[in-house]
């Protein structure tokens, strides 16, 4: 196993991270085509585990899952005006084989609104065909301007939970969107990830969107990472792609359309925000492995080896997922080391005593503290132990958050972190908000994690009275 160097994640976060990845098995970085990078099995089950959770909330809510193809012909992606400026710069085109040139240059998705709507437009007819209500989990592909990072920032995105809606009425999609930022809420709290809900200024909003809110963390090196965003597209891709319905009154209307989004950019947060000097830290809920059983036992002791198989098929018959480590070249000690480094949240440990008394020792990987219980308690102790992970990993998140959040007239100004600053709303008092603390506007703060002081505590460097507060930070 290569060797983790104890490395602070807030003095060297690249390093870290990069280190993280390889040594913990989750991504392979070598392939041959920039910001396209390999997902190794036990890093793509944590992000399945992940995606499992948002799916789960999606058709509790009345989401239906379709397909639609990778492919776009260009007559398709350049309906919406704004859309083809916003994304035409960075989608890929395909134009032929390599021995045939096709009649109409095809674009490799960078997001799906043209090709569901082009399909929309064949389907919806009258009242009853709405609301529609689906998503699809699908990779799209963009020609990242900025350094590509991997899981963080790539150019391949594999594991695109996209979500789209169409509604009879405004006030109907305005439901919709607040829904959605309640399921978004559910699925960050699920992972134990503190954020801030930001309204993107109209500048800078998704392009052919009407607005949008965006769910955004803070690294260890304290950019910004943005978790998903909730987008209302209004009346504007309908009139693009002539998506009406007969209403019951008897007139044509175009529907009012939303559209939400979320990346395995999500499990970067998880192991940026969670993962420690000593490697990953998966919560419960979404790691690989919930408990590794380390047998510890000399030759001849099969005593021992034959309590920890049937420990493990009682973690199995509970729907555990747990793991038993009978590798004999390694010690112990070196595997306590190595579970932990692949942020496996809780340990059993087995040896003779454990055997002769028909118990059982946890560990937690949070403070290693050890709990010896009867066999029979195990899954309850482990789903109590569970709940204490959580309870801290969440705190401690919010504490590293907090310390990355700048309020500059209560602390000294730092380059590192998100900066809060009060703000009257318009695009003046941004650039100026952006000239004083050297970077960009993120948007509105419409929900946030900490207790913000009053508006009239901060200096005002715009115009007019701020009515409210700016997130402010550099993003991935």
């Amino acid at each position: 196993m290569p060797v983790l160097s104890k490395i602070d994640k807030f003095s060297n976060f690249p390093e870290w991270y990069h280190d993280i990845l390889r040594d913990a098995d989750i991504v392979d970085i070598r392939y041959p085509v920039k910001g396209m990078i390999v997902w190794r099995p036990y890093g793509l089950k944590a992000l399945r585990l992940a995606q499992g959770i948002l799916i789960r909330l999606l058709e509790e809510t009345g989401h239906q899952e379709a397909y639609f193809p990778t492919f776009i012909p260009e007559s398709v992606f350049s309906k919406e005006k704004d859309f083809l400026e916003g994304f035409g710069g960075e989608t890929f085109v395909v134009e032929g084989t390599m021995s045939k040139k096709f009649n109409e240059r095809l674009l490799v998705r960078p997001t799906s609104e043209t090709v569901m709507y082009y399909m929309w437009n064949l389907w919806i007819k009258g009242r009853k065909d709405l609301p529609l209500k689906m998503y699809q989990m699908v990779n799209v592909f963009r020609y990242e301007t900025k350094m590509t990072h991997p899981i963080l920032r790539v150019r391949e995105i594999m594991g695109f939970i996209e979500a789209h809606t169409a509604h009879a009425t405004m006030q109907e999609a305005e439901e919709q969107i607040k829904e959605a930022i309640s399921i978004y809420k559910q699925f960050f709290d699920s992972l134990l990830l503190p954020y801030f809900i930001v309204k993107t200024p109209p500048w800078d909003t998704f392009a052919g969107a009407e607005y949008n809110y965006d769910f955004v963390t803070a690294a260890p090196d304290g950019k910004g990472l943005e978790l998903g965003s909730v987008i209302n597209l209004g009346q504007r891709f309908a009139k693009a792609f002539d998506l009406r319905f007969l209403d019951s009154d008897g007139q044509y209307k175009f529907v009012y359309q939303t559209c939400y989004g979320v990346s395995e950019r999500v499990l970067g947060a998880v192991i940026a925000v969670h993962g420690d000097e000593r490697g990953l830290f998966f919560p419960p809920v979404v790691a690989p492995i919930q408990v590794v059983i380390v047998p510890i036992f000399r030759e001849g002791e099969e005593d021992v080896v034959d309590y920890a198989r049937k420990v493990l098929k009682v973690l199995k018959e509970s729907g555990v997922r747990a793991h038993l480590d009978l590798d004999t070249e390694h010690s112990p000690g070196w595997k306590y080391y190595y579970w932990e480094l692949k942020g496996v949240p809780t340990r059993v440990e087995i040896g003779r005593r454990e055997t002769s008394s028909n118990t059982v020792t946890i560990v937690r990987r949070d403070n290693l503290e050890k709990k010896t219980v009867p066999l029979e308690k195990l899954v309850d102790t482990l789903k109590e132990t569970w709940l204490q992970i959580e309870t801290h990993l969440k705190s401690r998140a919010l504490d590293y958050l907090k310390k990355l959040t700048i309020i500059p007239h209560r602390q000294p100004q730092t380059e590192k972190g998100l900066i809060v600053a009060a703000w009257d709303g318009t695009k003046a008092c941004a650039e100026r908000l952006e000239q004083v603390y050297g970077k960009n506007v993120l948007g509105e703060i419409v929900e946030s994690p900490i207790e913000l002081p009053p508006l009239s505590e901060f200096e005002n460097l715009c115009e007019k009275q701020p009515d409210r507060y700016a997130l402010l930070g550099v993003t991935y």
